[in-house]
């Protein structure tokens, strides 16, 4: 069997993970790794302060994928941004916490145009996390709140209606789109929105990154297997 390239540190979730999203091995061109967090439901990472006392169950989790030689650890929620520093520093491998950690190095490509976020709640996204990927704080941002997808993973439901999911990404980005006319890209920071990002690259006309991404960016300068 390959050595695994990626590390995929899981929220502890049942809620339906359709290729594209990080969670589904078919996503993925390479070989990756699970291991879930023991603790980390949604409701503790999905904050404006993401529970601190995760940090020790996230590093123990990490210390497993060492153990099968990733060369990588990633997290699959974007919230987890907060925890950048700190992964980074204690694990030996490059970690990458969220996709909000492009948007420094994209908006210098983009000649002074914003990037917008989409995230799966925007009243809990915070500055902090904007801070903490080095994106400036008054990044526009609008979330799916009230819709199929935040009740589905807020709520951890087995079932997820996609096409209600897709439908409300596109009108997210229409929203995001008209708060900013100046828009030059947009990024994902749910890591279960990557399945309709697609659809959204298509009616928005713009670049849209997301984990996936990220992910593959990385992949790019790691030693191989």
């Amino acid at each position: 069997m390959d050595r695994p390239v990626l590390g995929i540190l899981m929220l502890e979730t049942r809620f339906p993970r359709p290729p594209g999203d990080i969670g589904n091995p078919a996503t993925w061109p390479f070989p990756v790794r699970y291991a879930t967090v023991s603790g980390a439901r949604v409701e503790r990472v999905v904050a404006e302060r993401p529970d601190p006392a995760l940090l020790a169950p996230f590093l123990e989790a990490a210390e497993a994928l060492l153990d099968a030689g990733v060369r990588a650890i990633t997290t699959s929620c974007g919230f987890l941004v907060v925890f950048q520093e700190t992964l980074a520093r204690e694990l030996p491998v490059p970690v990458l916490t969220s996709s909000l950690l492009q948007i420094p190095w994209l908006l210098p490509l983009l000649g002074g145009r914003r990037i917008g976020v989409i995230t799966i709640d925007s009243t809990r996204l915070s500055a902090a996390h904007l801070r903490a990927a080095g994106a400036p704080e008054d990044t526009p941002v609008e979330g799916v709140e009230g819709g199929e997808l935040h009740r589905v993973i807020m709520h951890d439901l087995p079932e997820l209606d996609g096409d209600a999911a897709r439908a409300e990404l596109l009108a997210a980005g229409e929203r995001l789109r008209m708060r900013a006319p100046d828009l030059g890209a947009v990024v994902l920071e749910c890591t279960n929105l990557p399945p309709y990002a697609d659809d959204l690259r298509r009616r928005l006309d713009l670049p849209v990154m997301d984990m996936v991404t990220a992910l593959h960016f990385l992949r790019t300068g790691l030693p191989g297997p």
